[in-house]
C-alpha cells in the first residue's frame, strides 16, 4: 500500500508484485501493444491535416493550431484525473469503457461539421487516450516479477510505433478518402480491440484493485507519492528531459526538409517516422536489461547516445543518411531510458502502478510541449543548427544528472 512506510526498492517490490491465477501469454501482450499503439496514435493524427482541416471548416490559423494544443491538454488531463482510476476498479471494465466512449468522440470529429465540434472532440479523444497508460500498467502488474522488464519493453514498442506512424497513416489515408476517413477507420479498429479487450482480458475476480481509496483522496495520493519516493521524482526529470529531446527533433524536423535542397512531399516526410520505429526494438532490449538488475547502466547508456545523436543530426541539411543515423540513435536512447523509467518506478508500489505511471507520464507531457515549442520557435529564430545545440544541451543535462545521481539510485 502507499501507505506504508517501509522503504521498497523496485527489486524487493518486483519480487512482491505480480498476478496469480492468469497466464500473460506472448500473444496477449502483443495484444497490449497493439492496442496501445492504436489509441495513442489518435493524438498525433492531426499532425499532418491541419491544413486540410482549416480549410474544410474555415477555420482561422490561430484556431487551427488550437487542435493539436486542445487534443494534449486532454491528454495531460487525463493522465492525472482518469488513469489513476485502475488502482481502485475493475481495469479491464475501465479499459473497455474508455475505448468505447473513444470510439464516440472519433465519432464526433469525424462527422464536425463546425470547428467548436471539432476542438470538443479533439479534446475528448486526448483525455481517452489516456487509455494508453492503463493498459501499460495493466500488463505490468500482469507480467510475472522475472519478465516485467520484458512486458513493459514491448508494450512501450508498441506506443512508439503507433506514435511515429500515426502522421504517417492520417497522411495516406487523407489523400485517398478524405481527413474523415482517417477518424473512421481509427474508430472501427478501436471498437474492435474494445471487444476484443473485453474477451481476453481478466476481469475483476482475477485482478482485485488493492487501494480502497474514495477518488478524491486517489488524487491526493499521487502527490504524495512523488513527496516520499525519491527515485520517482528523479525518473520524472529524466522522463522530461529525455522527451523534450525527442520533441525537438520530431516537432521540427520537417522543416528543414520541406526547404531546399531537400523540399520532400508530406508524405515523404512522413516516411521518416518508418526510421524512427526502429527505436522500438531498444524498449524490449531494455526490458530484459531491466530484468537483469541494469537499469542505472542502460540509463547511462542510453542518455549518452542520446546525447551523441545530436551530432549526426546537425548535418540533416547536407546529409539524409546523418539525418537517418541520428534518428535511429535517438529513438533507441529515448525508449531504452523510458522502458527503465516505468519499469523502475512501477516496482515502487504495484498497488499503485495506475498513479505513478500516470503521473510519470504528466512530466513527459510537460516534456514534450516544451521541446515542441521551444525547436519550432527556435528554427525560425536561428535555424536548424540552433536546434540541434538545443537537443544536445537538454540531452546533456540529463546524462549530467544521470552521473551526479547514480550512485544514490536504486539498480546497477
Amino acid at each position: 500500500m502507499v501507505g506504508n512506510s517501509e522503504a521498497v526498492t523496485p527489486r524487493t517490490a518486483a519480487r512482491s508484485g505480480g498476478v496469480t491465477g492468469y497466464a500473460l501469454s506472448r500473444g496477449v501482450v502483443m495484444l497490449f501493444a497493439v492496442a496501445c499503439g492504436t489509441a495513442v496514435a489518435n493524438v498525433y493524427f492531426a499532425q499532418p491535416l491541419l491544413v486540410t482541416l482549416g480549410h474544410d471548416l474555415a477555420m482561422s490559423p490561430a484556431l487551427i493550431g488550437s487542435v493539436v494544443t486542445l487534443t494534449h491538454i486532454g491528454y495531460g488531463l487525463g493522465l492525472f484525473f482518469l488513469v489513476p482510476l485502475g488502482d481502485v476498479a475493475d481495469r479491464q471494465r475501465i479499459i473497455v469503457v474508455q475505448l468505447l466512449l473513444l470510439v464516440g468522440a472519433l465519432a464526433v470529429v469525424a462527422t464536425a461539421g463546425t470547428a467548436g465540434v471539432l476542438l470538443a472532440g479533439m479534446a475528448a479523444v486526448g483525455l481517452l487516450a489516456v487509455v494508453t497508460q492503463t493498459l501499460v500498467v495493466f500488463a505490468a502488474s500482469l507480467a510475472p516479477p522475472d519478465r516485467r522488464g520484458r512486458v513493459v519493453g514491448l508494450v512501450t514498442g508498441g506506443v512508439v510505433i503507433g506514435i511515429l506512424l500515426a502522421r504517417t497513416v492520417s497522411g495516406l489515408l487523407a489523400d485517398l478518402a478524405g481527413w474523415r476517413s482517417v477518424y473512421l477507420a481509427s474508430a472501427v479498429l478501436i471498437a474492435v480491440l474494445a471487444l476484443v479487450l473485453h474477451r481476453v482480458l481478466p476481469r475483476h475476480g482475477d485482478v482485485p484493485p488493492t487501494a480502497p481509496l474514495r477518488y478524491g483522496q486517489l488524487l491526493r495520493s499521487t502527490v504524495t507519492l512523488f513527496a516520499r519516493e525519491r527515485l520517482l521524482r528523479l525518473r520524472a526529470v529524466f522522463g522530461l528531459l529525455i522527451f523534450a529531446a525527442f520533441s525537438t527533433l520530431w516537432s521540427s524536423v520537417a522543416l528543414p526538409l520541406s526547404e531546399a535542397p531537400y523540399s520532400m512531399s508530406h508524405t515523404a516526410i512522413g516516411a521518416f517516422g518508418l526510421v524512427g520505429a526502429v527505436g522500438a526494438l531498444a524498449a524490449t532490449a531494455a526490458g530484459r536489461l531491466n530484468d537483469r538488475g541494469l537499469s542505472r547502466r542502460t540509463t547511462g547508456i542510453g542518455l549518452a547516445l542520446l546525447a551523441a545523436s545530436w551530432l549526426p543530426l546537425a548535418f540533416t541539411r547536407s546529409s539524409l543518411w546523418a539525418l537517418v543515423i541520428g534518428v535511429i540513435v535517438l529513438d533507441l536512447a529515448v525508449q531504452a531510458v523510458h522502458v527503465t523509467n516505468q519499469t523502475l518506478i512501477y516496482a515502487l508500489h504495484p498497488d499503485a502502478g495506475g498513479r505513478l505511471i500516470g503521473g510519470y507520464m504528466i512530466f513527459y507531457a510537460i516534456g514534450s510541449a516544451t521541446g515542441a515549442i521551444a525547436a519550432t520557435s527556435l528554427y525560425a529564430a536561428a535555424g536548424w543548427g540552433a536546434v540541434c545545440a538545443l537537443g544536445a544541451g537538454i540531452s546533456g543535462l540529463a546524462f549530467l544528472l544521470w552521473a551526479l545521481t547514480r550512485h544514490t539510485e536504486y539498480g546497477s
